[in-house]
């Protein structure tokens, strides 16, 4: 069942540690099938040195597992709700690589300070709210998932414009259209994350881009008008 789409699971699961973007487990991505009716994930637990396609495991959208002997990894509901939150989201990463879970731990958001990140993300990264109490007791992994996309229903933010978020007290989460592009996302948001806290050491009121530099650079790489890159 779904072998394509195990075998890329499985590579962009290999290419965070490839990225230096998790430690030991710490990690997963996820995948959601063409029809829109199963999720391919990592299992739980899994050394990234041992992981192979046939490890990787098939639910369907409401976390039952449909195919594999591993359990799925521990973050698969809140996968399913940033699935079922952002239309077109296809793939879903967490990690907790260093900068940015030190961000979501400080209870940071993560500025647009300059062009790097505006080629990525049209503002700022938020940071989600706290969980409450009964919210972590009851039904974490999904809670968390409901909170992403609570801030970003809150804020209006577009998950398509912005396609992370940090959330409080534990780290990032990033999608996109394909579980290769939602990786490529979390290495670009832990760089802009490392890239703001050298910024703010150099300089500790440094001020966020101008509207007109975050226009300009999203606009070069996204929408009808983007140039950047080979036609």
């Amino acid at each position: 069942m779904l072998q394509e789409l195990k075998e890329r699971v499985c590579s962009a699961n290999l290419a965070l540690d490839k990225y230096g973007l998790v430690v030991l487990t710490w990690g997963n991505v996820s995948a959601l099938s063409e029809d829109g009716e199963r999720v391919v994930i990592k299992p739980s637990g899994v050394s990234y040195s041992e992981m192979k396609p046939e490890h990787m495991v098939v639910t369907d959208l409401q976390g039952s597992v449909l195919e594999g002997s591993l359990r799925p990894s521990t973050d698969l509901l809140t996968h399913l709700e940033l699935y079922r939150a952002f239309p077109g989201v296809r793939g879903v990463v967490h990690t907790h690589s260093r900068c940015a879970a030190a961000l979501a731990q400080a209870e940071c958001g993560l500025p647009c300070f300059g062009t790097t990140h505006a080629d990525y993300f049209y503002g700022p990264v938020p940071c989600t709210r706290a969980l409450t109490p009964e919210e972590i007791r009851e039904g974490y992994e999904k809670n968390t998932g409901l909170v992403i996309a609570e801030t970003f229903r809150q804020r209006g933010i577009d998950p398509g414009a912005v396609p992370a978020a940090l959330v409080c007290k534990h780290g990032p989460f990033t999608w996109g259209p394909t579980p290769e592009k939602a990786v490529e996302n979390a290495l670009v948001l832990e760089e802009c994350a490392r890239m703001a806290l050298l910024t703010r050491q150099f300089q500790p009121d440094a001020a966020p881009a101008p509207q007109s530099i975050l226009d300009k650079h999203y606009s070069r790489k996204h929408g009808a008008g983007a140039y950047y890159g080979q036609a």
